[in-house]
C-alpha cells in the first residue's frame, strides 16, 4: 500500500508534506508510512478516500483495478484545477448579503438581565495566638580536643588545664 500512496503523490504532483496537509494529517504520519516504519492506519486510508474521492478504494486497498474510478477522471481532475479565463475572481459584495428584516420582538426579549447579588462577607472571629519562646538552659564547654598534624593531640577540660 505504501507504493500505491507514493503513486498517488506522484500523479497528483504532491510532496509528502503537501500530501499530509491535504489529508489534514501530521507530516510525521506520512513520513513514517513512506519510510516503511508504520503501515497506513484505517484513519489514513479513510482520509485518502474521503479527500480524494476519485481514487478507487479497491485499488488503494488491494492493488486490483485502476487507480481512478473512471478513465476520464484523471484528465477531468487535472482540468478542474485550472481557472477559466473569463471568470470573475472576486464576487460582488452586495450580491452575497441577504437583507434581514427587522423582527417584531423587542430588545428586552433577547436580553434579560439577571441581577447577581454580591456575596456578603461573613465576619470571622480572629484568633490571636502568641508564641512563647522558652530559653534553653545555658550550656558550658566541658572538653576541647585539638589534633595536630604529627598525629598528637591535647585535651582541655573546662578548668583550662591540660590532661
Amino acid at each position: 500500500m505504501k507504493d500505491r500512496i507514493k503513486l498517488i503523490m506522484d500523479n497528483e504532483h504532491l510532496t509528502p508534506s503537501a500530501f499530509a496537509d491535504k489529508l489534514q494529517l501530521g507530516r510525521a504520519v506520512i513520513s513514517h508510512i513512506l519510510n516503511g516504519r508504520n503501515n497506513p492506519s484505517l484513519d489514513v486510508v479513510s482520509r485518502i478516500l474521503s479527500k480524494m474521492d476519485y481514487i478507487d478504494s479497491d485499488w488503494l486497498l488491494t492493488g486490483n483495478g485502476k487507480m481512478y474510478k473512471t478513465d476520464n477522471r484523471e484528465k477531468s481532475h487535472l482540468a478542474t484545477s485550472t481557472i477559466p479565463v473569463n471568470s470573475n475572481l472576486q464576487p460582488d459584495l452586495f450580491s452575497l448579503n441577504e437583507i434581514s428584516q427587522p423582527s417584531d420582538k423587542s430588545e428586552s426579549e433577547y436580553r434579560k438581565e439577571i441581577i447577581v447579588e454580591k456575596p456578603q462577607k461573613v465576619e470571622e472571629d480572629i484568633v490571636k495566638q502568641s508564641v512563647i519562646y522558652q530559653k534553653a538552659p545555658e550550656r558550658k564547654v566541658t572538653k576541647i580536643i585539638i589534633y595536630y598534624s604529627d598525629s598528637t593531640f591535647e585535651t582541655f577540660n573546662a578548668d583550662n588545664k591540660p590532661l
